[in-house]
């Protein structure tokens, strides 16, 4: 891989898989307009690896009082933190069903553009219609059951190439009430499952067709991604409240038009 290469897929993995914008309607276009080779699985392996990193690293003291609380929880203490993971874990159930049971369908029939483009615009303006109308009167320690098969339920429509799994579930989150930043949080904390189920699927799949390989592209991609990822996610939470979501379905919208434009 050429080192242009490396860096701007990179980017690509790291910025898109927590903005609302829909990394694989991003992951279309590059090779689009570049023109350059698939960079491979065991690429896609480590860029995802890189991400999952930057999300551990930024919730990690969160993290580990979920943690230490969900164990408590066996006990009968069930603490607002211990309610939280429980809920990042139910939550996690509808896309671990959903894409056991129709990757096949979606990876060959869902893939075209004009569909990615049609859901790029189609749940951007559904994000403005959940930002405008939203009480955001809660935060992610208010979640409950309902709540939570709601927001999992939408993260299950992300496996259609164009949804955007940051961008439905904080869409979820915010018609349900959550604060901006607080629908952010939870969407992000329910990514770690996510990201760790599909790259251990992508694995699994490279390690079945394993061949030799320089490790320093890998290594440099996931450094880039997770950074990348890491100031991504600290830079969205802190605007969030000031910006809003316009500024992500403006985009969505012209993403998709470009799109339909090169595809229609």
């Amino acid at each position: 891989m050429e080192p242009l290469q490396i860096v701007v897929l990179a980017l690509v993995q790291g910025l898109t898989e927590f903005l609302p914008i829909s990394s694989s309607a991003h992951l279309i276009l590059v090779p689009i307009l570049t023109e350059w080779p698939d960079q491979g699985l065991a690429f896609d392996v480590a860029v995802h690896a890189g991400t999952l990193t930057a999300v551990v690293l930024y919730f990690r003291h969160e993290l580990g009082r979920m943690l230490i609380e969900w164990f408590a929880s066996f006990k009968g203490r069930l603490t607002p933190d211990a309610r939280l993971a429980w809920a990042v874990l139910i939550g996690t159930i509808p896309v671990g069903l959903a894409g056991l049971m129709f990757k096949d369908f979606i990876e060959t029939e869902l893939r075209s553009p004009m569909i990615i483009a049609v859901e790029t615009i189609v749940f951007g303006l559904l994000l403005w219609y959940a930002d405008q109308t939203g009480k955001r009167s809660r935060d992610e320690y208010s979640l409950m059951l309902f709540d939570v098969l709601v927001i999992g339920l939408a993260q299950a429509l992300a496996l259609i190439p164009g949804t955007s799994r940051s961008g439905i579930t904080i869409t979820a989150a915010l018609m349900l009430g959550l604060k901006r930043e607080a629908a952010a949080r939870f969407s992000f904390l329910l990514s770690i499952p996510v990201i760790l189920l599909a790259g251990s699927f992508e694995t699994m799949e490279y390690l079945s067709v394993a061949r030799v390989q320089d490790a320093q592209p890998l290594l440099i991609g996931a450094l880039i991604s997770a950074v990348s990822a890491y100031a991504c996610i600290h830079y969205f939470l802190k605007l969030l409240d000031r910006i809003g979501m316009m500024p992500f379905v403006a985009y969505r919208l012209v993403l998709g038009g470009v799109l339909l434009a090169l595809f229609a």
